[in-house]
């Protein structure tokens, strides 16, 4: 089975203000190849610029059946698919356990499409952890790591950690160039 490493970020000045700016990057990687993707929406939430990323990167995706490690900074997203919050939501006609209507219920919705057919595996990562964060602090992000998601190399790990601060990168320009405009 071919296995596709997707990261994502999504970033958002100003989240859940009259007038802000989101922005998402996503990174794909298959066989040594990569791919970037970026954009950027007005009027938008953090959360939303998260599950947009994701989105973007399993639409870019040219074939079912694939293995795919997902890695996001989002607990959000994450959480969701791990605990399979989905699921309790469709059953309750789109209502939380609260009973109050799911947030960005069209996105959950394009997700779950898309993720059909595929065997997807989701990693929760730190977000912005610098380049360069020192042995200990990464030994202690790496463990935290760990305790989320089970046993990973820890040049895997560090990979990882590369590609997140990339797509925030990624997210953080598009929404500056949205402002721009």
């Amino acid at each position: 089975m071919k296995t596709v490493n997707i990261y994502t970020d999504g970033a958002c000045s100003g989240n859940q203000s009259e007038k802000n700016k989101g922005g998402w990057g996503c990174v794909l990687e298959y066989n040594g190849h990569r791919k970037e993707l970026s954009g950027a929406e007005p009027d938008t939430t953090n959360n939303r610029m998260e599950l947009t990323a994701l989105i973007a990167g399993l639409s870019a995706l040219k074939e079912k059946g694939l293995e795919l490690r997902i890695f996001s900074d989002s607990s959000y997203l994450v959480n969701c698919f791990k605990n399979r919050w989905y699921e309790n939501w469709q059953r309750n006609g789109w209502r939380t356990a609260s009973k109050a209507p799911v947030e960005n219920q069209d996105l959950w919705m394009r997700l779950i499409a898309l993720l059909e057919g595929q065997q997807p595996r989701f990693f929760l990562i730190k977000g912005h952890l610098p380049k360069e964060p020192g042995e200990e602090r990464l030994n202690k992000e790496y463990e935290r790591f760990l305790g989320h998601n089970g046993d990973f190399a820890l040049e895997d790990f560090k990979t990882a950690c590369a590609c997140n601060r990339r797509c925030d990168e990624l997210a953080t320009q598009a929404a500056a160039e949205l402002k721009e405009e």
